[in-house]
């Protein structure tokens, strides 16, 4: 296991590849920004909504929401540029208190809005076997989240689906996933986090086909001759956590009241999901770094931090367990607290990780004084 030299994300991230000076391909691609003509980018995103505007039979544009600090910027973004949107939410169940008040202050910009809630009770046996056989509980999340606007552009025949920030050129990826163009099921099944799986490779005695509905996307052919393009904004405008945030604040946006942090750093991200931070935790035991990696080496990048500074950090949160979240995921999906930490261990890495005198460690670990009890 090593890790990248400028930031803090290790190799055994999904998608990162360290070169021969052991640099990540995330802090690679940050590194091309300067080279980018944003200018020219924001010309190219206007063409695509003057495209979109004369395609147009009523809604410009589908916005996937949370009603984050991220699809609120992209929905002021799409405003400002004259566009007639319809944004989409996935209602995760694990919905928040600030995620709802944060979702309705998105709305009140002057959109028409479809909240898209699933059977809790196909969510909850969805996200149980995932659990148990994959170890991610964001596997149906993945799904719904990618599935449900591509169906709903293709009922309302919008000509263009707006996305945020593109996280596998943020954290990594390499190749096509980097791509700001055309994403189809395909894209999904190989880049977006479902282990290579879609809705029918999930029909089972206890989930049926019928049941499954919403986490099937449109028939590839239906999509392509329906010409609808999808894209991600942070492909023409150059994206930073602290700027979606600003400008989600300066439209109404909150924090999560207190300050606190579900998973990660910030006090603004990953606070409408309840259960976002299981999916976050998981990667400790499959890939030995959790969400604060992600954030710190951001704020490394963008020259906010340094990495000594990124490292103290590190070792003051610790391994990040969202002990409150992990009660309320127990009980939507009925399993115990027991059960949910021998599920994770199914999935420790022992590639990595060693047990050393009945306590677990990671080997060659960034930090030697690590409290690893």
């Amino acid at each position: 296991m090593n890790y990248c030299k400028k930031c803090i994300l290790p190799d055994t991230r999904p998608g990162l590849v360290l070169d021969q000076d052991g640099i990540c391909s995330a802090c690679q691609n940050f590194d091309t920004r300067e080279y980018i003509d944003w200018e020219q980018r924001e010309k190219d995103f206007d063409q695509v909504v003057k495209n979109a505007k004369y395609k147009s039979k009523g809604y410009d544009c589908l916005i996937p929401v949370s009603g984050g600090k991220d699809s609120t910027w992209q929905t002021v973004k799409c405003l400002e540029k004259g566009l007639n949107p319809l944004c989409v939410t996935w209602k995760t169940p694990g919905r928040t208190e600030v995620g709802r008040e944060n979702l309705d202050n998105l709305i009140s910009l002057g959109v028409d809005h479809i909240d898209y809630q699933i059977s809790p009770l196909v969510e909850k046996k969805f996200m149980l076997q995932a659990f148990e056989k994959y170890g991610s509980t964001a596997i149906p999340m993945h799904m719904a989240l990618f599935n449900i606007p591509l169906n709903i552009a293709l009922r309302f025949e919008i000509p263009l689906v707006i996305w945020g920030e593109n996280s596998a050129f943020e954290y990594g990826g390499t190749g096509e996933e980097k791509t700001g163009f055309r994403l189809n099921s395909s894209w999904l099944k190989k880049y977006g986090v479902t282990h290579g799986t879609s809705a029918e490779d999930w029909i089972s005695d206890t989930l049926s086909k019928k049941e499954l509905t919403p986490y099937y996307g449109p028939d590839p052919d239906a999509l392509e001759k329906s010409g609808t393009l999808a894209v991600f904004l942070g492909y023409y405008f150059a994206w930073d956590v602290e700027m979606t945030h600003q400008v989600a604040k300066q439209h109404g946006f909150s924090s999560s009241y207190d300050g606190s942090k579900k998973t990660g750093i910030y006090d603004f991200a990953d606070i409408d999901d309840d259960f976002i931070s299981i999916h976050h935790f998981l990667k400790w035991y499959k890939f030995g770094f959790t969400r604060s990696y992600d954030n710190l080496s951001l704020e490394i990048r963008n020259g906010r931090i340094s990495r000594d500074q990124a490292l103290q950090t590190l070792n003051e949160i610790g391994d990040d367990t969202p002990k409150e979240d992990i009660w309320k995921f127990c009980d939507f999906v009925d399993i115990t607290q027991k059960s949910f930490y021998q599920i994770c261990e199914n999935f420790r890495n022992h590639d990595i990780w060693s047990n050393q005198s009945g306590v677990w460690k990671i080997n060659d670990f960034l930090i030697s004084d690590w409290n690893w009890s």
